[in-house]
């Protein structure tokens, strides 16, 4: 039976694949629903930046075949993914939302898409982010500042913006987003929506436009912890097209993950350094509120410290763009993007086509990366910075000794103001100073709705794990969402 997009709207990605598999309804009108809608609210929300109507039913068709055929067309089977514009998809239009890539087309996809793909999903549409990934508000895109789905004058959060509100407008279940330094945690809090980072390696990079690639990172969005798992299961698994993708096989249970019945025997630790004056009261009550039913299922809590978590957005900001200013060198007019159009010599025409092609924020950072690394500095700042970053990961063994995850808040306040913050980039900056530190770590991070502000802003609660306990992880806040319905809310959007 054909469905209407309110119908497919809220459906969990478990209940579309298996309604495919069982032929309640076909892969094709799953796609035609989720585009109607997306075509309904985008608009609105900008959340994407390509809506990709002909390969979403074209994938959608080779499914129903599939199962026409009596094949089983992977645990995806039907459910349409949105895409972060800066994962590559073979002759599909990726932008990274920069007017240097605004009509790249790559002759790959990227791996971690291709895996999606093969089981069973579609993907619907390219959403949009802050440019090439820099940014925690989806302000710096080139093409359009998305919107928060709960609240349209209000920021989505950032990098991967259009990736959480496309999870909570309801126009897919699931979305990839990168996480540098907070990029899917951050939106997830602040658009109610579960995001996670999985430990750095689990998820190949091969096709992810880098932005910081020691600190990237690829991860689902969802609206359960569950989703989210099966999503993660998917797309995880060495790449021999990424050297730094880690040889381990995929965690066992993540397809289907099980909602825990309870806690009993998980030791969660409370970072001091994370509850600090400036947070949000009403964040901060959300949060103790969340470790009280924690603890009610049966989870013990003890206190840990993170002492260099103080130093994480300096670190950040050295490291991610000096990262950063080498990546982004490759973008010269040359070899493909954005070429100026007047006529000049050929120094002045790399210079041209870069101030042309770059937004301020990238800008900013490419020359702060630069500063870092040039002769004379790169010492005192980039090496530095590097050593910090070593303590940081300390700080965390030395915790995990004392317990199995780590929960804090994710955010310091709920969702801002549009043009709030855009002329006070360093306040923008402490928008991720919670989620900074798991990605110099490398440990994985997941942020799921823990609760709403009095002005009916979502609250964001985040579970630190230990390296590649990623099982770990999803299954605390699998267990969390089986007690609470935060998670079960939805924006006012029809």
């Amino acid at each position: 039976m054909p469905l209407d997009s309110n119908a497919y709207a809220w459906m969990s990605a478990r209940e579309i694949a298996a309604g495919v598999r069982a032929r309640k309804f076909s892969a094709e009108d799953v796609a035609q629903a989720a585009l109607a809608r997306a075509r309904a609210l985008d608009p609105k929300l900008q959340a994407f930046v390509t809506v990709l109507d002909a390969l979403a039913l074209e994938q959608a068709r080779a499914v129903d075949a599939a199962v026409a055929a009596g094949k089983d067309p992977g645990p995806l089977a039907g459910v349409p993914v949105a895409i972060k514009d800066n994962l590559c998809i073979r002759n599909t239009r990726t932008t990274c939302s920069s007017k240097i890539l605004a009509t790249y087309e790559p002759p790959y996809t990227a791996t971690a898409v291709e895996k999606i793909v093969a089981a069973g999903g579609l993907t619907i549409g390219k959403t949009n982010l802050d440019e090439f990934a820099m940014g925690s508000s989806t302000e710096n895109s080139a093409f359009a500042k998305t919107r928060n789905p709960w609240d349209a004058t209000r920021v989505p959060g950032g990098s991967s913006g259009g990736s959480a509100v496309a999870v909570a407008a309801g126009i897919a279940p699931l979305a990839l987003g990168s996480d540098t330094g907070g990029s899917i945690r951050q939106p997830a809090a602040l658009c109610g929506v579960t995001g996670f980072k999985p430990t750095y390696g689990r998820v190949s990079r091969y096709g992810l436009v880098a932005f910081a690639s020691s600190l990237d990172q690829i991860g689902p969005f969802a609206r359960d912890a569950r989703d989210a798992a099966l999503l993660t299961a998917v797309i995880s698994g060495q790449d021999p097209r990424d050297a730094t993708s880690a040889s381990l096989p995929v965690p066992e249970g993540l397809l289907d993950l099980p909602a825990r019945a309870d806690l009993k025997g998980v030791r969660l630790g409370i970072p001091k350094e994370y509850f600090i004056p400036g947070t949000d009261p009403e964040v901060a009550a959300a949060v103790q509120e969340a470790i009280g039913v924690l603890k009610g299922l049966g989870a013990e809590t003890v206190e840990v410290s993170l002492p260099h978590s103080e130093y994480g957005i300096g670190v950040y900001y050295l490291v991610a763009t000096a990262e950063a200013s080498s990546n982004l060198a490759r973008y010269d007019g040359v070899h493909y993007g954005h070429r100026t159009e007047k006529e000049v010599g050929m120094v002045e025409m790399y210079a041209r086509s870069r101030a042309e092609g770059f937004g301020d924020e990238v800008k900013r950072r490419i020359m702060l990366g630069t500063y870092a690394l040039s002769s004379g500095y790169y010492d005192a700042y980039y090496l530095k910075a590097q050593k910090v970053r070593a303590l940081v990961k300390q700080d965390f063994e030395k915790a995990f000794e004392r317990c199995d995850a780590i929960v804090s808040p994710t955010t310091p306040t709920p969702a801002f103001k549009i043009g709030e913050k855009t002329d006070d980039p360093l306040a923008m900056y402490l928008s991720d100073i919670f989620t900074i530190s798991a990605n110099l770590a490398a440990v994985p991070g997941l942020a799921i709705p823990c609760g709403f502000s009095a002005a009916g802003l979502p609250i964001g609660l985040q579970v630190m794990g230990k390296h590649f306990d990623e099982a770990g992880v999803l299954g605390i806040a699998a267990a969390y969402q089986a007690k609470t319905d935060h998670h079960a809310r939805r924006p006012a959007l029809g």
